[in-house]
């Protein structure tokens, strides 16, 4: 048996959030400061800018994490690749090369905790469930989810998505029954939710960070004619239709 003592009953640790496998947490104050960097430190606790971490009780979910994300694990816990045989691995290093995500995402199983590296970055827990059982990332935004849950490369529709809508080719896909822990560079307070039912979304950049798989995703002229577009002075829109959800920044 172990036990884990001045980490989530620090004063200084408070929990962000909680969902299936994963506990967010962030770190109230940085208590590791000298008279060299105190002013920086100071400023960056008024700005909200915070480490935070994420922990992983393995006895409520085996859980897939982005390659070198572990910082520490105790008590019974197992790390693997996740490959189950020749095939399933090459079809993972395709999937990272054209998602630009890390082909092997290690796996960890058993009963015990894993605490992931701290970062600055926001915290993002979403149940699959409130997405219709699928989501499609921006680039960069997998940190971990539980392993239970399948992932895909997910191909626009068509070339001028990547080209003209300033995105890749390609985005992962995760699908399943289960929860993806997202790291973002913007909060959930500024995160805007737009849910569409059988209606049509454009955004003028790449302001949205995470989408349904159910939207059809594409790249479209604001006006209906070139005249039109020039005119109103928005050219190419990314444009979402269908039934599911958007999570909208609203700067970038």
């Amino acid at each position: 048996m172990y036990q884990i003592r001045n980490f989530t009953d620090n004063r200084n640790i408070r929990v962000l959030d909680e969902k299936g496998a994963f506990t967010v947490v962030e770190y109230v104050k940085d208590l590791s400061v000298s008279p060299q960097n105190a002013q920086v430190a100071y400023f960056c606790n008024e700005m909200n800018v915070r480490k935070r971490q994420v922990i992983c009780e393995l006895s409520k979910a085996q859980v897939t994490i982005q390659a070198g994300a572990m910082q520490w694990m105790a008590g019974n816990v197992n790390a693997t690749t996740g490959v189950k045989g020749v095939g399933d691995f090459l079809g993972k290093a395709m999937r990272g090369k054209v998602t630009g995500e890390s082909a092997i995402k290690p796996e960890y199983t058993g009963d015990g905790t894993l605490v992931l590296e701290p970062t600055y970055k926001h915290i993002l827990l979403e149940d699959l469930d409130d997405w219709g059982g699928s989501i499609v990332l921006d680039d960069g935004l997998f940190l971990a989810c539980h392993s239970s849950l399948k992932h895909k490369a997910v191909m626009r529709n068509n070339l001028s998505s990547a080209v003209a809508g300033g995105e890749g080719l390609f985005n992962l896909g995760i699908s399943g029954k289960g929860v993806v822990c997202l790291e973002s560079d913007y909060p959930k307070e500024e995160l805007i939710e737009i849910t569409l039912n059988n209606d049509v979304l454009k955004v003028d950049g790449n302001f949205a960070i995470a989408w349904s798989s159910t939207l059809e995703f594409t790249v479209e002229r604001s006006g209906k004619s070139l005249i039109g577009s020039a005119a109103s002075g928005e050219g190419l829109v990314n444009v979402y239709r269908g039934t599911g959800k958007v999570l909208l920044a609203p700067v970038h």
